[in-house]
This record gives C-alpha cells, sequence and structure tokens, in this order.
C-alpha cells in the first residue's frame, strides 16, 4: 500500500498556532509523515509569516507520537552542514527516531538577496550540495574525529557529540528531479528519493534509471525509499473540487488532474495515488496549502486513508 504524508510551505503564512493545530490532526488521522519546507519568506511578495523550521521540527519531536516528519529540504545555502547534522541529530534523538533529513541546494533568489546570503549560480550550487552531503555523511557516520577540505565547506578535527542514537543517524532524503546529478546524489547517499511534481510515466523512468544507478554504486535497489512531493485540491464533492481548483489558476480539477496535481474527490486522488504505487512510488506527500481548512483535511483523510488500506 502506497503511505500518504502531508507537506506544507512554511513560508506562506506558517505561524505557531496552524502549525500546531496541523501537527496534530495529522498525527491523530494516520497519515504516514509530516514535512515542511525550510524557506526565510516566501518567492513573491507580499511577505508572509514562516515559521522557523528547526524550531519547529523540535516542538513536533515531543508533541507529536507516530508519524515521521521533516524537512523538504534544508538548503545549504543558508545552513551549514556541520549546523543541520548537530541539529538534526537532537531532534532525531529527540523523537524516537522519527526525523526524515531533507536536504537541498537552494533555489529562491528572493530570500538570499532579502536575508544576505550567497545563492550563487546552479553549478555553485550543486556543487556545495555535494559538499555539504560529504560533510553530513562524515559527521553521521564518524566516529572519531575527522578533517575535509572542499571549497565551500571544512572540518578539522571534528566529531559529533553526543553520537546519534541511530546507527549512521538520521535518514537523508534528497529531492528533485534532475537526472545527471540529483539522481546520482541519492544513489550515493540518501536513504530516500523525493521526486517533484511529474507525471506517473516520468516518475517509473527516473525510479527505474535510480535503480540503475544504486547497482552501479554497490547497493541494493531496496536501499531507498522513492516518494512525490505535488500539489493536492481536494473536494467533497467534483463541484467542490473544481472551484477550488480556481485558487490554483485552473478551470477544473480534471485540468490540474492533468498538470500532475493530485485533484478531485477522494476517490479521484486515490485512483492518481494507485497509478504512482504502480510506478514504483511508496508515498506522496501531499503539499496542502489552505493552512486553515482544517475540515477539508480530516474529510480528505478519511476518505482516502481506508480505501487505500482496502476498507470499505
Amino acid at each position: 500500500m502506497i503511505e500518504v504524508a502531508i507537506m506544507l510551505e512554511g513560508q506562506m503564512g506558517l505561524n505557531w498556532s496552524r502549525w500546531q493545530k496541523i501537527a496534530k490532526l495529522v498525527d491523530d488521522l494516520g497519515f504516514s509523515g509530516f514535512y515542511r519546507s525550510d524557506h526565510f519568506t516566501n518567492p513573491s511578495p507580499p511577505d508572509q509569516d514562516a515559521l522557523e523550521l528547526w524550531t519547529s521540527l523540535t516542538w513536533l519531536a515531543t508533541n507529536t507520537e507516530n508519524i515521521e516528519f521533516g524537512p523538504l529540504v534544508s538548503p545549504f545555502t543558508f545552513r551549514h552542514p556541520s549546523n543541520i547534522a548537530r541539529m538534526a541529530v537532537a531532534v532525531d534523538d529527540l523523537s524516537g527516531g522519527r526525523l526524515q533529513l531533507g536536504l537541498g541546494a537552494g533555489w529562491q533568489e528572493r530570500e538570499h538577496e532579502k536575508f544576505g546570503f550567497d545563492l550563487g549560480s546552479i553549478s555553485e550550487r550543486l556543487q556545495r550540495f555535494e559538499e555539504g552531503l560529504d560533510v553530513v555523511n562524515l559527521l553521521f557516520n564518524t566516529n572519531k574525529p575527522v578533517s575535509y577540505s572542499g571549497d565551500y565547506f571544512t572540518l578539522k578535527d571534528a566529531l559529533l557529540l553526543p553520537r546519534p542514537k541511530r546507527p549512521g543517524g538520521p535518514k537523508i532524503l534528497i529531492g528533485g528531479n534532475g537526472m545527471l546529478r540529483t539522481l546520482p546524489l541519492a544513489a550515493k547517499y540518501s536513504a530516500e528519493w523525493n521526486g517533484l511534481r511529474q507525471s506517473s510515466e516520468d516518475f517509473s523512468m527516473r525510479n527505474q534509471r535510480l535503480d540503475e544507478l544504486l547497482i552501479e554504486a554497490g547497493r541494493n535497489a531496496t536501499d531507498v525509499r522513492r516518494s512525490l512531493m505535488s500539489g493536492c485540491v481536494f473536494g467533497a464533492t467534483e463541484k467542490e473540487a473544481d472551484e477550488k481548483a480556481k485558487d490554483w489558476g485552473a478551470q477544473s480539477a480534471a485540468e490540474l488532474r492533468q498538470n500532475h496535481v493530485f485533484a478531485g474527490t477522494g476517490e479521484q486522488i486515490v485512483d492518481q495515488l494507485s497509478e504512482f504505487a504502480n510506478a514504483g512510488c511508496q508515498r506522496v506527500m501531499l503539499q496542502w496549502l489552505d493552512l486553515d481548512d482544517l475540515d477539508g483535511l480530516e474529510a480528505m483523510a478519511k476518505i482516502i486513508l481506508p480505501l487505500l488500506a482496502g476498507e470499505k
């Protein structure tokens, strides 16, 4: 059975009140995970509330019981990998081993310019990303002081203490669709690859390529979980779903489905989820943009989760 998690855009109005209400609901309803983005602000004005990521995950660690959780994703452009590694181990230990450490290269120009961080070219971001993954991997897996020298990051006799309770530390998630750089990095470093909004056919193609890359890297295809993050528009009826689709600039939920958004009634969303399960996807993170629509989130869960479990 494909798993269903919820994902929030933390820069689009997220504050403590909304975060706490949604987190407890997601944990209680039976979703498999709860994820959120890591940004200082939204990509276009006006600015909205953007609750700080790692502080919010620390709260989540001790105020939920069931869900896996983590960032989608924390970038190395404004977070040093050594600091990410220290925070991630602490939060993972605090939660009893439920953190999935999503890591990324960074992309949003506006937040970097506003808050004084160097984003760099795409090539520079990817080089920084690979170095950051090296640093995190070394700190998680080395029980003695380690040194590292790169163009962006250096370590000198560094040792992460206390050591992670989980052997090898929190599981690393790498997100993105890139065939030339992202998938090879996922094959080398990650325990989970997370694709971004795409067709089930494209997901299947990337999934098969990842299998090949894992074998080339001396790993098993089963070593890396396959997941997808995409938008979600739920309506109790087709008419309600079509009305909500207009907020996405579409005329109908059917139009959104054609653009690889999970949209429609619960049954229609389950049909889409089944397509991705057949393409090799093991978990979908549904992007829930209306942070105040708790009733809609609950209604969707009560339809799709039993259907996926084969219940009447």
